[in-house]
């Protein structure tokens, strides 16, 4: 079964949700678009899940994983899927999201999202995986391309390939992030443009931009920082090949005051705007 969520984002800029500013939000209800939040959060219900539906009576909620593992060799967690399953039933989300990589391999988890080469045995591995995720939760799910930091000489097609096809066998969607892209491009010489080109565009349903940090001449997928020059300038070009998607403005280190996280979502929104 995959069916439409009952929701669906509006074509605006977004934040990212994060625990330092739930009160602020519930209190004074800024204009923030659309909300996102990191589904295993609220694994468990209690207190999170209670803030995260108050959220949800004001604001649109996307719900992202970070845990899935879409690509590891060990089956799926049942438990992880249930849980999915049961937030989704009780939030009700406008868009669900899973990232393009492994986390657990022999029984052992490993708290990261870890690349894997684009081979053929993998595409037909992460796509009956993401059946299964979407017949469980009974709806199209958004998968994201990854940052990473090795290429893979066993690779037989590039990722914007490996997620064409995946799309065309489980109907499922993709999360453009567009800062993975860019430090995929600096650290790795990826071609962008191929990569922006090479992706259905009917397949996009939502756009993630964040801010990485530079690390001993590597840039480092932190979401620590604002946008960079750079990241805002590929986004300029994915919304002239792709078209208005929502967009998401990702902070997770170091978090700052809401209204700098809210700024950076203006700029994407006047990008959006002068189309």
């Amino acid at each position: 079964m995959n069916t439409p969520a009952s929701k669906s984002l509006p074509h605006i800029a977004g934040i990212g949700l994060r625990a330092p500013h739930y009160l602020e939000v519930l209190e004074q209800r800024p204009a923030l678009g659309w909300v996102e939040v990191h589904s295993e959060n609220f694994f468990g219900g209690g207190a999170p899940l209670h803030t995260l539906l108050q959220v949800a009576q004001h604001y649109p909620v996307s719900l992202h994983g970070v845990g899935m593992g879409l690509a590891s060799p060990d089956p799926l967690d049942a438990g992880h899927l249930r849980e999915l399953r049961r937030l989704c039933d009780t939030v009700d989300p406008a868009s669900v999201s899973e990232h393009l990589c492994w986390n657990t391999a022999g029984g052992i988890a490993i708290n990261d999202l870890l690349p894997f080469p684009y081979t053929r045995d993998a595409l037909s591995h992460v796509s009956e995986r993401v059946r299964q995720v979407q017949d469980v939760l009974g709806r199209r799910i958004l998968i994201e391309n990854l940052s990473y930091y090795v290429a893979f000489r066993e690779s037989e097609m590039r990722e914007e390939e490996f997620l064409s096809e995946l799309v065309a066998r489980t109907g499922c969607g993709i999360l453009f992030d567009v800062n993975n892209l860019f430090v995929n491009a600096v650290n790795l010489g990826v071609d962008a443009q191929a990569f922006i080109h090479g992706i259905p565009a009917e397949a996009v349903g939502e756009y993630h931009l964040a801010g990485p940090s530079l690390m001993d001449g590597c840039l480092v997928d932190t979401h620590s920082a604002r946008v960079f020059d750079e990241a805002w300038a590929l986004y300029e070009d994915a919304l002239q090949h792709i078209g208005k998607r929502p967009t998401l403005i990702e902070w997770d280190v170091e978090i700052p005051a809401l209204s700098v996280i809210q700024d950076e979502a203006r700029k994407a929104q006047l990008r959006m705007d002068a189309l």
